[in-house]
Formats: structure tokens, sequence, C-alpha cells
């Protein structure tokens, strides 16, 4: 069945190959290591296209047809039962259209979820799943790696922002995970994460339990010939044109990310007339309009903020690329009140991701609210 599309520049979720910018040389590479054996680690900065880019390859022949392929984003988790709780949800959602064998097999491996699960007379699971009703979070895990290793097809487990597991309330998780799927002969799995110092450490460092246990894979910018073809096709299709300047204008001033490229294309597409062009000019009216739509969220942020924090998101986001924050300079600059505070700022800034820390250098995460704020402040 074929998804009727009103605005090809998707900027949420995933629709179909059709509306996915190249990646050709990533997705034969994560599927081939997936095919191959390998447990693969996907990294890169935030709004990367990482879950595009795994849904995509979910839709790949080889995948499609050999594998059950479960996908959970555990971004907002903070215990070991929120992960729990988002893969048993998962694994019901992407059983229940398989059919009641492949239910039956999951419900009678976890024992502990049975009184959430039932059966009309016509064998039509329904689903009661709460977060209440992970009792003992730990033995459901046993039960559900249970599953994965004697499920009627091998499984494919992509886990996003995996990084989060690292903060857990309950110790030794990173450990109790790599044992299950060091064990699981009948699963391979993903781990896609955002911040890269975290990720590098989990499977980079000696010490901890994930060390040297996956293939690991690095993504970047989609190059801008890639997004200029892409730009340029779908535009054609509908009737309409864009100048290839005005997708250069776009790339360099949001650095290729891929979600921001989505989001300034949507809005220009919108704004484009039927055989119309799009010129490089109203690029930055479609910014205009999209940090406009965001204004009132974005003071509300801004009002919740504690002082200093403010104070340092402002002086981030004028430097663009911040180094030696809480060096003496950096401090004058931006008349700061003194290392120790900026220190203790970053540090909330950091916990909620307003900023990312890169080998260094200190950035804003929202670009658009980065603009906002230099316009305001």
């Amino acid at each position: 069945m074929k998804t009727m599309i009103r605005n090809p520049f998707i900027t949420s979720g995933y629709v179909s190959a059709d509306y996915f910018c190249d990646r050709r040389q990533e997705s034969e590479r994560l599927v081939s290591e997936v095919v191959n054996g390998n447990n693969l680690a996907l990294v890169s900065t935030r709004r990367m296209g990482k879950t595009g880019l795994i849904r995509h390859c979910f839709q790949f022949p080889e995948i499609q047809n050999n594998y059950y392929t479960f996908f959970i984003d555990i971004y907002d988790s903070r215990s070991l039962r929120d992960l729990v709780f988002a893969l048993s949800k998962e694994i019901l959602e992407v059983l229940k259209p398989v059919g009641k064998k492949a239910l039956q097999s999951f419900w009678e491996c976890v024992k502990s979820l049975q009184a959430s699960i039932s059966f009309d007379v016509n064998g039509v699971p329904s689903l009661n799943l709460g977060l209440g009703d992970i009792q003992a979070p730990a033995n459901t895990l046993d039960e559900i790696f249970r599953y994965l290793g004697q499920a009627d097809k091998p499984c494919l487990v992509a886990i996003d922002e995996f990084q989060q597991i690292t903060g857990y309330v309950e110790e030794n998780v990173e450990a109790t995970l790599r044992t299950y799927v060091q064990q699981c002969n009948n699963a391979r799995f993903i781990f896609a994460g955002s911040q890269r110092h975290v990720m590098g450490n989990m499977f980079l460092t000696a010490s901890r339990p994930f060390y040297q246990s996956v293939s690991m894979m690095h993504l970047e910018s989609i190059p801008l010939e890639e997004y200029i073809t892409f730009a340029c096709m779908h535009f054609e299709r509908d009737g309409k044109t864009i100048e290839k300047e005005a997708v250069s204008v776009i790339y360099e001033q949001f650095e290729g990310i891929t979600w921001y490229m989505q989001k300034v294309l949507n809005a220009l597409y919108d704004m484009t007339p039927d055989r119309g062009t799009c010129e490089v000019g109203m690029v930055a009216d479609a910014i205009r309009q999209i940090v406009d739509s965001f204004r009132y969220t974005y003071s509300e942020i801004l009002f919740r903020l504690p002082e200093k924090q403010k104070e340092l998101l402002i002086a981030i986001t004028k430097e663009g690329k911040a180094k030696a924050i809480t060096s003496g300079a950096f401090i004058k600059k931006y008349r700061l009140a003194s290392a120790s505070s900026v220190q203790a700022a970053l540090k909330g800034l950091l916990e909620k991701d307003f900023v990312t820390q890169e080998m260094g250098i200190y950035q804003i995460y929202d670009r658009f609210l980065g603009i906002w704020l230099k316009e305001s402040y």
C-alpha cells in the first residue's frame, strides 16, 4: 500500500525509501553487519537520522523477510523497569499482527506478564500492559531474553539512546545486559546513541562490560550534493523547482544535520506555489517562520531555567562553538559570575540536553532556539 504524502520532506518518523535521503553506504554496512552475525553500536549527534536509518534498514528484504524487528527509544527512561516495559510493549505490538502462534510463544516465556495479556474467543490478544505490571524488572528481562533466544525467527533489536542505561538507578545494568546479549544466539542488537563520549566509553574502555563486543559505526552528515539531488527531485516531481543555492545555504547554516535540513525544506516546499520556484531568498523567511512557531515554547523554557544556566546558555549561543568556558577570558567576555558557578550551570545544561559537548567544544543543541536567543538577547 502506497502512503499518500502531501509534503515529501518528512520531519518525524519513517515513511518509505522514497522519502529517505541517500545513506546507501551506511544502509549496506548496517544490513551486512547484522546479517553476518554482528552487533552494532551506531553513534551520531542527535537529529542526524539514526532512527530513520534503522527503520530504513528494517525494510530491506534480507531483514524484513528473515527477522522479527523490534525498535525502542529509551531516551526518557530512568530505570531498568522503564527499559523492560518499553521492550515488552514493542515485542507485543510487533507480534500482534503476526498471529496467535507467535504471541503464544512469547506469552509462554514471559510468565510475569501473563496477567496483562488476554485472548478473546477468536484468539485475538488484548494488551493491558502498564508500567505497574513490571513488578520484578530483572525477572521479566530474563524471560524476554529467553523468548528472544527461542523465537521461531531470528530477532533484531534496536535500542535508541542506549547511553541512558549508564544513568539508571539500578546497579550493574550494563554488565547484566552484556551477559544476556552475549548468550543470546538468536538475536542481533543495534545500540544507537547520541552522546559520543558516553557511547565511546561504553564500548571502547577495556574495563567496561560492552568492551569490544560490537562493530562501531559513526553517522556523519549526508553529503551536500546528495541533499541537492534529493531536494530537486522531490520539488520537480511535484511540478516545482528549488534553486541549488537554497539547499546549500540551509546545509551551511545547520551543518547538514538531517532533521534541520528536512524541517526547513518542508517549510520551503509548503511556501513554493505550484509550478513556482523556491529561491534562495526564501530560506530566511522559512527559518523565521519555524522559529516564530516555537517562540512561545522558547520563552517558557527560558523562564524556567535557573538564572546562572540561562546566562551560560546565552553565552554559549553567542560564542557559537564555545571552548574553555571556565577560563577567565570567557567569563569576562560574557560577564559570568565565576568558574565554579559556570561549572555548576554547565552540569545542569548538559543534563537537560540544552548543550552538547564534543571534544571540548560546547554548542547549543537546538539550533532554532539558538537563533531565537541571538535575536532576543
